[in-house]
């Protein structure tokens, strides 16, 4: 079961979210608000909600950061950081995914994807397109920027996107959303 198709979408919830086909991410909601501070990680519950969703679809927690489709093999990983504070970006830096393979991350560590792998305004539409479904920590993305020209280009658009977000939580259907528990 291909999870990037769109006759499967529906069945994954208002807590997941394809976020990008290509980058093959699928995006799990956290929360409405954030502090700069607040760790950048899947909680238990949602891992357990993640790994809920997906059985549904024929996929087996085969550990912790990997469920895998019986049929296919296809595999959705669960990054976990190997450093207290590491940067969102590098979240898939030690977790190599085969090209049939996806990625099960915050919305704050698929926005640092998008950041890293498109031209900046595709990746302030994609961000931008993300916050409308799921918002992210902006403060702990702007601390993360590193000094490489695509992330210095990317921090003026920070501002707008505040902006985006804060309509975005006060609009249905996000205002009604809870964190997973």
């Amino acid at each position: 079961m291909n999870i990037f198709e769109q006759s499967d979408l529906p069945k994954l919830g208002p807590y997941l979210h394809v976020a990008d086909t290509d980058l093959r991410l699928l995006s799990v909601f956290d929360d409405l608000t954030y502090d700069r501070s607040d760790a950048d990680m899947l909680s238990p519950a949602m891992r357990r909600h993640v790994v809920q969703r997906l059985e549904r679809l024929g996929y087996k927690q085969t550990s912790g950061t990997v469920v895998k489709h019986g049929q296919s093999g296809i595999c959705g990983l669960m990054p976990k950081f190997h450093a207290l504070g590491a940067s969102p970006f590098d979240i898939t830096r030690y977790a190599p995914k085969r090209p049939e393979d996806f990625y099960i991350l915050t919305p704050t560590q698929t926005a640092c994807q998008f950041i890293d792998s498109y031209p900046l305004e595709q990746a302030v539409e994609r961000v931008k397109a993300l916050i409308e479904k799921q918002p992210i920590n902006l403060l702990r993305l702007q601390d993360f920027l590193e000094h490489k020209p695509a992330h210095q280009d990317f921090l003026p658009a920070i501002g707008h996107l505040k902006y985006v977000q804060r309509v975005a939580v006060q609009s249905d259907p996000l205002r009604s959303m809870r964190a997973l528990k």
